[in-house]
């Protein structure tokens, strides 16, 4: 185990110069006073440092508390003893390789334990006690929350000019995953504007710790203006993002229930079927893809049914409202259950050939008020609309987060 130690001592110096003439011993005498009633103790994690002898070190791979205890002298009895003293206020199986640990030791011949204080993150740090009668506790660091708006222009790309303006260039990747229907982010033109409301995270009001929640986002984008923010319907539970009148802005179906695929066979009332050698009627569209391949859910909905017959294999059936049902099949494995709510894109299964089939791919089929039908020719909901009674609600709540995006846009460009 590698250990290094630091060792802190508290020294003062005074060197006195004289400038052509001896200074008195007790002008001298004055001097070191002002300099002892001036001296500040360090104090860190609650404790005067001044009065300890420090040593820092850092938590290695395999190392526990036992070990750490262990190796600065305390016996197996002491060590289950302590462990189960603190086992309530100080959990020993989180501790972590990587972390810091700070002990403070007496700074008599004896140089006894008397505090170990491990660091788990940023938020906070962990505190055993051995004075007295041991016990540990949790310190917390206040946390606040701050909102800040920007606008920028396009430099490069979105993440960039994020950068420029002072915010989590990651937030690029999320913007791009709530806008891809309705911005396509790889065309963006060098002076395209866009600003970004967003809650940011800090520790004693000073330390930076990321953003908490994407408040609102607008983009001036191939002539138009789009906005959009976040909200939760009642009995939803995942929220979602709008745009300033309530519409949704992701589609209410994917294209297609693989990202990388080919359309091996489409929707048809008579198709030479490859394994019964028969033209019959295919009521699906074949998508072809590598065996293992995710199956994502077109739209949100509840699996209605999974199972397996000879002809289908493995299938996933989902209701998505009182109009639309999808159904997946021939999938090497179905990851849902029966009964369970599914978001848009969520993974309910895997590409393979059971049933009949020549090769891996999903035949994926498409009801409408109950009656079959060809998805690619469907004019399709652009979106699911947001309750009604959700709408005053709705603005109510983006408007403040609207205006200071509005006057920020104001504020920089014009």
């Amino acid at each position: 185990m590698k250990r290094f130690q630091i060792i802190l001592y508290i020294t003062i110096v005074a060197v006195l110069f004289s400038c052509g003439k001896k200074q008195s011993e007790s002008e001298f005498a004055e001097v070191v006073k002002n300099e002892k009633e001036e001296t500040i103790p360090e104090f860190a994690y609650g404790f005067p440092l001044n009065e300890y002898h420090i040593e820092r070190d850092t938590v290695e791979r395999g190392d526990n508390l036992g070990m750490i205890l262990a190796h600065h002298n305390y016996d197996a009895t002491e060590i289950h003893d302590i462990v189960s003293k603190v086992k309530d206020s100080f959990d020993v199986r989180k501790i972590k390789a990587g972390k810091t640990f700070t002990l403070l030791k007496s700074k008599d011949a004896l140089s006894k334990l008397e505090i170990l204080i491990y660091q788990p993150d940023n938020m906070g740090f962990q505190v055993i006690d051995f004075r007295d009668s041991i016990h540990a506790y949790t310190v917390n660091y206040p946390v606040s929350y701050k909102v800040r708006t920007i606008a920028g222009e396009i430099e490069g790309s979105l993440s960039e000019s994020i950068q420029k303006e002072g915010l989590d260039p990651g937030l690029a990747t999320a913007l791009a995953k709530r806008f891809a229907w309705s911005v396509d982010f790889f065309k963006f033109k060098r002076g395209d504007q866009f600003a970004l409301s967003v809650r940011e995270k800090f520790i004693n009001d000073s330390i930076y710790v990321g953003t908490e929640e994407i408040l609102g986002a607008y983009f001036n984008y191939d002539g138009k203006d789009v906005y959009g923010f976040p909200y939760k319907q009642p009995g939803e539970t995942e929220t979602q993002f709008y745009d300033e009148n309530g519409k949704q802005m992701r589609t209410m179906f994917l294209k297609s229930p693989l990202k990388y695929f080919t359309i091996t066979s489409k929707f048809s009332k008579s198709r030479f079927h490859p394994v019964q050698k028969r033209f019959k009627a295919h009521n699906g569209t074949d998508y072809a893809a590598p065996h293992g391949t995710p199956i994502m859910t077109t739209a949100a909905g509840v699996v209605i049914e999974t199972g397996r017959t000879s002809g289908n294999g493995n299938y996933v059936k989902v209701k998505h409202n009182n109009m639309y049902t999808t159904q997946y099949l021939h999938m090497s494995k179905i990851l849902v259950r029966r009964g369970q709510r599914v978001n848009q894109g969520d993974i309910i299964g895997k590409v393979g050939s059971t049933g009949l089939a020549t090769g891996p791919h999903v035949c994926y089929r498409f009801w409408k008020n109950g009656v079959q039908v060809d998805p690619l020719k469907q004019k399709l909901p652009t979106s699911l609309a947001m309750d009604q009674s959700d709408i005053a609600h709705f603005k109510a709540q983006i408007q403040p987060v609207k205006k200071a995006i509005d006057d920020k846009i104001t504020e920089k460009f014009n």
